[in-house]
């Protein structure tokens, strides 16, 4: 996970009780992809109450608009989630996507039907199932995308013939 501190933000998410799933190439490596990926996504709830959590969950480990101008005003806070469904931060803690919707799936809610909770460091964590990594893999079409996918298929079959032993 190159420069990412995933450990450290997913306690202080847990901590203020962040509703989130992990999605994107850290969910793929949690259910054992060799993919090498250096940043974080996260669908999360757009409730008013959790963009505040969030917003305060973040706000330790400084949060910037990752590629915009370093002169840029920015504040992290309900009124920026509310403005946009994606935010890109850079975060002292590493790079971070917060998806309000995920391509193929839709947002927070839809996405609760697609997963499942895994130990990641010691706490029970929402990820993304392979097959909803799968279908949006597929929906967003990019070609990184498209490589990973025989990878989630096939850890996906090796998981459907454990289960039938």
């Amino acid at each position: 996970m190159a420069n990412l501190k995933v450990e450290s933000l997913l306690k202080e998410l847990h901590r203020l009780e962040v509703e989130f799933v992990i999605i994107g190439g850290m969910a793929a490596v949690a259910h054992g992809s060799a993919y090498l990926t250096v940043d974080l996504d996260l669908c999360y709830s757009r409730k008013k109450e959790n963009l505040e959590k969030l917003a305060h969950a973040l706000e330790p480990f400084h949060p910037l608009l990752r590629g915009a101008p370093q002169n840029i005003p920015f504040s992290l806070d309900v009124s920026t989630f509310k403005s946009g469904l994606n935010v890109t931060l850079a975060t002292d803690l590493g790079d971070l996507d917060l998806l309000g919707e995920v391509a193929g799936l839709g947002g927070y809610a839809e996405v609760l039907s697609f997963f499942e909770e895994l130990e990641l460091f010691g706490m029970r964590t929402k990820v993304l199932t392979l097959e909803g990594l799968i279908k949006a893999k597929r929906a967003v079409g990019r070609a990184k995308d498209l490589r990973l996918l025989p990878e989630l298929e096939a850890l996906l079959e090796i998981r459907k013939s454990e289960k039938k032993d």
